[in-house]
Formats: C-alpha cells, structure tokens, sequence
C-alpha cells in the first residue's frame, strides 16, 4: 500500500519513506529531544538483495501543534518534552517527536470586506503594518470576504510586492450598525426626527430583514483550501479579520469548514474589530455575532485578539504571528485507541502548574470535503 499524507496524519508509510517525508521537515532546523544527540548521517542502502528482507511497518503519525501561556498571557518558551502530556480519545500517547523550533509562515490574510465605515477606514489604515509581521521564509496571500470569497492572487514571500497589496487593498464598508440586540439604524434625520417616508438603513452585513449577509465558513473554507497543499514543513494559519458577523446562509458549514482546517493542520488566528470588541466579555453575543472568530480558534489550536483603536490594531499584528511562529509541536503515534473512528478527541495537558494550553480539539482520520 502506498504512503498516504493526509493533513495531520501520516498513514501507511515504511519507516524509510516516513522519515524521507517528514523528518527533514519537521527536524531540518535541528529539532532534536533535549539530551539526545542529532542523528548521525545516513548509511549507504543495503544491497539489492536485501531489500525485499527488509521489515515494513504501518504509523498514523497525527502532529499536534501547541501554544503554551503563562498568567500574564505571555508565551513561554522553555517546556520540555518531559512536561507535556498529550491524550487520544482519553488514552495517554508517547510524544514520539518534539520540536521547539520556529517555523515558517503560509499565511491567508482573510479581511472582512463589509464592515461599519469607521471601523472600515479604521482597519484599511493599518493594513500596511502587516507587511512587518513577516520574514523572508514566510508567503503570504491576502483575500476578502463578504457574501463571496475574493480569491487572492496568490503567495508571495516578496515583502515590497506584499506592502504594496496591502497599501492597495480597499475595505468596502457599509452604514454603522447598532449594537448588539438594538434595532436597524432609521434612515435621514433632521433634530434627530425621521425624515418621513425615509426607509431604513441596514446595519453592515445585515440585509433590511434584519438577516446577516456575510458567509464567514464559506470564506474560511475557501482559505483552508488555498493553504492546504503548502509544505509539511510551514506553519499554516489563517489571519481572520472581522467583526464576526456570519450568516445563515453559508454553502459549507461551520463542521465542514473545521475538518478541512483540522485534515489540513492549519490554525485560525482572529483580530476582532468593531462589535467583536465590544462584545469580546460577554459569555453570549447576539444571534449574528456568537463567537464566531472564538469557535474557530478555539478548535484550531489559534487564538482570538481585540482592538478597538488605530493604533491597537497595528501592535496586535506582531503578537499574531510571534504567537503562531513559536508554536511547540508534539507528534505521536496512536496507541490504544479505535482506530475505526473517523473523530478522534486530542488533550494536551502541562505538569508544570500555572500555565494555559492552546491545542486543537481533535483530528480527522478521512480527507477533507471537497
């Protein structure tokens, strides 16, 4: 049977072709296990008629990447393989492979394409701080969203041709909305009285029904594609901008949209703007804000931001991506659980006490929907 690659799972692979695949990437940048030594160099093949007395093994090798915090939400940097626990379906697994290393970026900027004009003109300001964010190894591709995805014009690890996108990108904005739970804005006043026969106006992404307009989980689907096929050695993520306002009236679901981001190890990182920030403490939003940018990170292994102001916005960036960058990442080979299954639940767990963990839920075992 072949090898199979297939997102965070590696299936049916010989010990040579699995460490012809995965290991240069996952170990290139000298990702070794404290106290042990860096493996020496190849030997020479075996010769021919030996090959075929060679013994072949099967491994589902499921990566786990994990974002580890203290108190104060500052990242912390000197975990070892010994302190971490990671569990299966409720069944502890051996980290077999542990890296602390820093790894290139493939992102997806995702900006929402239909926000309040302030906070639209607010965003549009910032966008060129982005370009900051970013070394020379990491690719970028930055795409819109409202009703439709905008397709980017593809990954670029140019930093002057990506400054340039982002001076050039325009955020289309809509009239203010009121806050969450309030009624539709009424149209021209004069003393603050409607001006009679006046019609309302709808709130942006909000349609005169009082129904959102904007497919946040076709845009993220549409995004985790974009990402999907990107080496094996790059930390994927998408960059979700937006106030959270997601419709009902998306063509993939908000579970279709996860198992493609899960099948395909990419994280959702969420810089909430507008109503998301002044929502962001509340354990229930309204109807057309319920958490989507933190279900999204949460069941991803990312993370949500808030900012309210120009210059807020513009310091989140970098935290955003020094956050994605220096992720741990756990490997393990499943043992003792139904392998049948095609959901499988994962916890990563800390001895040391104090700290917050950040690791996606779980992984699938089949492909990604189409």
């Amino acid at each position: 049977m072949r090898c199979k690659i297939t997102g965070l799972t590696i299936m049916h692979c010989t010990r040579k072709t699995l460490a012809a695949l995965f290991l240069p990437a996952l170990l290139a940048l000298g990702s070794v296990a404290p106290g042990q030594e860096k493996p020496a160099r190849p030997s020479p093949p075996p010769p021919q008629e030996d090959v075929q007395a060679r013994i072949r093994v099967t491994t589902n090798l499921v990566v786990v990447p994990v974002t580890v915090k203290n108190a104060a939400g500052r990242i912390v940097l000197d975990i070892t393989r010994d302190e971490f626990r990671v569990f299966e379906d409720n069944v502890e697994q051996r980290v077999d492979i542990f890296s602390n290393d820093p790894f290139p970026l493939s992102v997806v900027i995702l900006i929402d394409n239909d926000l309040e004009t302030r906070v639209a003109e607010q965003l549009e300001r910032t966008l060129p701080a982005l370009a900051a964010g970013f070394g020379p190894m990491d690719e970028v591709c930055l795409a819109r969203f409202d009703q439709t995805f905008k397709e980017c014009k593809g990954f670029t690890r140019d930093a002057d041709q990506l400054l340039t996108q982002l001076k050039r990108t325009h955020v289309q904005s809509s009239p203010p909305r009121t806050p969450a739970g309030g009624t539709l804005e009424s149209g021209p006043k004069i003393n603050g009285i409607p001006v009679p026969g006046a019609s309302q106006i709808p709130p942006s992404g909000i349609n005169l029904r009082g129904q959102p307009t904007k497919n946040v989980d076709d845009a993220v689907f549409a995004a985790a594609n974009l990402l999907k096929d990107r080496g094996r050695e790059r930390r994927k993520i998408i960059l979700l901008v937006s106030d959270g306002v997601n419709s009902r009236h998306n063509r993939v679901s908000f579970n279709d949209s996860v198992r493609a981001l899960l099948t395909g190890g990419i994280s959702v990182y969420g810089v909430g703007v507008g109503n998301a920030y002044f929502n962001r403490e509340l354990p229930v939003v309204s109807k057309f804000t319920r958490t989507t940018l933190t279900k999204y990170a949460h069941a991803t292994a990312g993370d949500v931001f808030y900012a309210a102001k120009r210059d807020e916005i513009e310091e989140l960036y970098p935290t955003v991506f020094e956050e994605a960058r220096n992720q741990y990442t756990l490997a393990y080979t499943p043992r003792g659980t139904d392998r049948s299954l095609d959901y499988h639940a994962i916890e990563v767990r800390v001895k040391r006490p104090g700290l917050s963990i950040q690791a996606r839920d779980g992984y699938y075992s089949g492909a990604a929907p189409q």
